[in-house]
């Protein structure tokens, strides 16, 4: 079993890296394997609600960082995302790849366990929290938890080392993927049968 980590920072080794790090590590104690892919620096393209998606079964624009987290997230078992958090919100160049990737792989997520956590150096975590999860709750994605809200703090590289209770909170997000990731394994219970989609709109027309 492996779990995809996502780095939402520009920053490759920043302190969303250390806080992801402190997972991977909490993952492979527990046996479970995993990868770290990192945004980068490069303009990331945003969706364009063309909808060619629903046609091709995957976003119409061939970038490196959707082809790589789409090739990974077939062989995931698992999802935790990272971000800092810019204005109380994730950094912007991972929700424009998130939107592409949530929309047009959506079959590749779901009920696989997913995760978010956020890094700041003192207010908005909360909210940038909050973004992420919503991801995960419209595609039958189970979410899980920690001991508190996934958040670490720290401004400059590294300064997250020393946020003890946020590396406790990241070491036991990490342990309790793995414990659910196990548990599912098992196959105790088959996923839910899902219904057919309904849609409604709230603009009638007479």
């Amino acid at each position: 079993m492996n779990v995809l980590l996502i780095n939402g920072s520009p920053k490759k080794d920043g302190n969303t890296r250390l806080a992801l790090n402190e997972i991977a590590t909490a993952l492979k104690n527990n046996g479970i394997d995993s990868i770290i892919i990192n945004i980068g620096t490069k303009a990331v393209q945003g969706c364009i609600a063309c909808n060619k998606c629903g046609e091709l079964g995957r976003c119409v624009f061939k970038d490196e960082l959707y082809e790589n987290i789409r090739e990974n997230l077939a062989n995931c078992d698992g999802v935790i995302i990272g971000s800092p958090v810019y204005y109380s919100a994730p950094n912007g160049s991972l929700c424009a790849v998130l939107d592409r990737v949530f929309y047009s792989c959506s079959n590749l997520l779901q009920y696989k366990p997913g995760a978010a956590i956020v890094v700041c150096r003192r207010g908005g975590a909360s909210a940038a929290f909050d973004r992420l999860n919503k991801y995960f709750t419209i595609t039958n994605m189970p979410v899980v938890s920690s001991q508190y809200w996934n958040n670490v703090h720290g401004l400059m590289p590294g300064e997250a080392a020393e946020d003890a209770e946020g590396l406790q909170i990241m070491r036991t997000l990490g342990k309790n993927m793995a414990w659910l990731l196990k548990n599912i394994a098992q196959g105790a219970l088959p996923v839910p049968e899902p219904e057919e989609p309904i849609a409604t709109n709230f603009v009638r027309r007479s």
